[in-house]
């Protein structure tokens, strides 16, 4: 009797990752350790990260993907997903959502599709992602899945980004060099690189990953049908998109400072035979502005940074919950059910501020609101039962120690309550 092959399952990361023992998943390093040694430096490749995968083929029950090539081809489809199609010989490119008959059959050559932010339409892909919370949130982009034909890929090219790539579905071979000619094939829709020298190659079957830090030139190219590479990829942004965030939310917050509302005056300037020129008085007034700012210290500069790294990405779709529970039902359910981030939401901390989707959340809240959003951002699940447990074992690092005695009382869930109030926009979510 010919048994129906299983898929995979991924199990969820425990709420507290254990940074200091060896980890399969890391080639037997710890979290530490990789870190210390790999992250940002050099790639890394790991046979049988999954043991799974390795385990049941020994077995002679192979493991299929989480993600059926269906559901993939559903989301691409949908419009609720970014997607692109790659087609090779010659290249093109093309951006969803697709109609069906667009994306071709998986026994096609030469062609991949691309699905960003997969973590926020399937549990197995959030479950992956949440091994990864070793590294800081500020940093994380999304999980992206590439399926493709055999010969499918996107071509020798260069990340400026930190990505895990784990292999889930049939094999791919990959060829990684460090190289500093990162020069571009013109007139193409990709980009490509000219003068592509391997210097390493492997082929990945499912269960293996390859980390590949910036800037390492690499190509992968499927070797199966229906090859299923899944991306967990870290964003680097650039000095100047941080500080031109950072500015642009101070300057917001001068519209509240009433010592910026003085008008210029200038009761001792002198008549003028250069009228033309910028006055010098005026230059210096405008620079001790500047400098009473210390942009570097500003809380309101370093916040806006903070706020533009939590917001979600711009594909990302919230949808109030039907029904929509009033503040004194939300309150009584909480005694029994728990406040999760709906997969797309962001959340940071710094200091004793919660950033969520770009709004610092805990400005004005009571302590006990506050408790329940560093909660939510270091655990990513919110129960009365986690809360009296974090105050306990000082999970809320950032609250000062005389207040986490447990003796804080739950958050009064109201209209004006910022829990409430996420939960209305559908960035939380009762589980």
């Amino acid at each position: 009797m010919t048994k129906t092959r299983s898929r995979y399952q991924p199990p969820k990361a425990p709420a507290t990752l254990p940074l200091d023992l060896p980890w399969p998943l890391l080639g037997n390093l710890s979290p530490q350790l990789f870190m210390r040694r790999y992250w940002h430096q050099c790639p890394l490749l790991v046979r049988q990260a999954i043991p799974a995968f390795a385990l049941s083929k020994n077995a002679g029950f192979p493991l299929l993907s989480p993600i059926s090539d269906k559901a993939l081809f559903g989301y691409a489809c949908d419009g609720l997903s970014e997607a692109r199609l790659v087609e090779a010989k010659p290249w093109r490119l093309h951006h969803g959502p697709f109609k069906k008959k667009e994306i071709p059959a998986t026994s096609q050559r030469d062609w991949t599709l691309l699905i960003q932010g997969v973590e926020a339409r399937h549990p197995a892909a959030a479950h992956v992602l949440s091994w990864f919370r070793f590294i800081p949130d500020a940093r994380l982009d999304d999980l992206m899945i590439s399926i493709a034909g055999i010969g499918g890929g996107v071509g020798p090219h260069v990340d400026s980004y930190d990505v895990f790539l784990i292999q889930m579905e049939g094999r791919r071979r990959w060829k990684i060099s460090g190289q500093a000619d990162l020069g571009l094939r013109p007139h193409l829709p990709l980009k490509i690189l000219a003068r592509f020298k391997p210097e390493q190659e492997w082929v990945l079957e499912p269960g293996d990953l390859l980390y590949l830090p910036p800037n390492i030139a690499h190509e992968g190219v499927a070797l199966d049908d229906g090859c299923q590479t899944w991306s967990v990829g870290f964003r680097s942004p650039s000095y100047r998109e941080l500080l031109s965030e950072g500015l642009w939310r101070l300057a917001e917050s001068l519209e509240a400072d009433p010592a910026l509302a003085a008008i210029y005056a200038d009761p001792n300037q002198e008549a003028s035979l250069d009228p033309a020129r910028l006055p010098t008085q005026l230059e210096d007034e405008i620079r001790q502005r500047i400098q009473s700012l210390s942009f570097d210290q500003n809380p309101s500069f370093i916040n806006g940074i903070a706020a533009y790294l939590s917001e979600p990405k711009p594909q990302a779709i919230f949808t109030p919950p039907d029904p929509l529970l009033s503040p004194r039902a939300l309150g009584a359910s909480l005694k029994k059910r728990a406040l999760v981030p709906h997969p797309q939401t962001r959340l940071l901390i710094r200091n004793e501020t919660v950033f969520c989707n770009g709004d610092a959340v805990t400005e004005g809240q009571d302590l006990a609101t506050i408790k329940a959003w560093q909660t939510l951002a270091q655990h990513h699940h919110f129960a009365r039962e986690r809360m009296q447990k974090s105050s306990k074992n000082k999970g809320l690092s950032t609250i000062h120690a005389e207040e986490l005695d447990g003796s804080v009382n739950p958050p009064l869930i109201a209209k004006n309550n910022s829990l409430y109030e996420a939960y209305c926009f559908g960035w939380l979510l009762l589980q």
